[in-house]
């Protein structure tokens, strides 16, 4: 014990939970050569073999699952012991969230979650790409799109209903999907369902490409508001607007909406032992009518 080779552990747990020396070397910031040669070393040390070697697969054999049960139950503790040792750290609550998300949705509501739980200390990242959780920056992710990382705890945030949307001024000319073909149409362009979807749900083809483009759900939001045409977007995110009157549903109940689940939280297996992420996961699910418990209580294996 006075020799524990922590980060041999770490690195043993990593491509045991994961199945791969590659994705435990993405998750730890390392090279694969890198944990393959700290794994071969550390079976070296304790004079037996964890793993089943084929090729790039690997898979653990007897001693190895022996081993891995009784590790991740320690590095388990030893969470638990940091949050009990330093109660203002299991307070501290890292999100990283898709932007349009994280600007339309869930700032105009972190008052409500600061009210309701005033002991968070929330730190709030917006951006696209998706947080790896190696270097322990981030605890959850609210990302766009399926989540690209095996072995994650995985919360599908419902279903969103995608509608054309536009300012009030505009909508007096729109009685029929056939209208939009005559109007300036507002491209959303990092959106999973766009126009040609639509309108192919709606029996009808797409126009060619024109009108206003944005990479981002929030502009083209914003754009609609403006009164520059009309916009696909998720009733979710234009939420505020919509309450507010500064968009309107021209088509709603006389067209063919599209749904889709748009948007996931995500975090890592042993973040669910923080009390933060515990809370905030528990909230989302509230706000968003889900039941956390049935949705995220098993690791994402796509």
């Amino acid at each position: 014990m006075t020799s524990l080779p922590l980060n041999a552990l770490r690195a043993f747990e990593a491509a045991a939970r994961t199945g791969s020396f590659r994705a435990a070397a993405t998750e730890l910031g390392l090279t694969p050569s890198a944990v393959s040669h700290s794994i071969r070393g550390f079976e070296e040390q304790i004079g037996t073999t964890l793993f089943e070697r084929d090729g790039r697969n690997v898979r653990l054999n007897q001693a190895g699952d022996e081993l891995l049960r009784r590790v991740a139950r320690g590095f388990d503790e030893l969470r638990n012991g940091l949050e009990v040792a330093g109660a203002r750290s299991s307070n501290l609550l890292r999100i990283h969230c898709a932007p349009s998300m994280a600007a339309q949705w869930l700032m105009p509501r972190l008052r409500g979650l600061l009210e309701r739980h005033p002991e968070l200390e929330v730190r709030l990242a917006a951006g696209t790409d998706y947080p790896r959780f190696r270097s322990d920056e981030f605890d959850v992710d609210i990302c766009y799109g399926p989540p690209r990382q095996e072995g994650m705890i995985v919360l599908p945030l419902g279903e969103e209903t995608v509608r054309p949307l536009c300012a009030p001024a505009l909508a007096g000319v729109i009685r029929e999907p056939a209208d939009l073909l005559k109007l300036p149409l507002i491209e959303s362009e990092q959106k999973r369902v766009r126009w040609n979807a639509w309108f192919g749900a709606n029996g009808l083809n797409a126009p060619s490409p024109g009108g206003y483009r944005f990479d981002r759900s929030f502009m083209a939001i914003a754009a609609a508001v403006d009164g520059l045409g009309v916009t696909l977007e998720s009733t979710r995110l234009a939420e505020r607007e919509i309450v507010s009157g500064q968009l309107v549903a021209p088509l709603g109940g006389r067209a063919q909406d599209v749904a889709y689940v748009g948007h996931y939280l995500v975090y890592p297996p042993q973040a669910r032992h923080r009390r933060s992420v515990r809370t905030f996961a528990a909230w989302i699910a509230r706000e968003l009518s889900l039941d956390a418990h049935g949705a995220a209580g098993s690791a994402n294996k796509t």
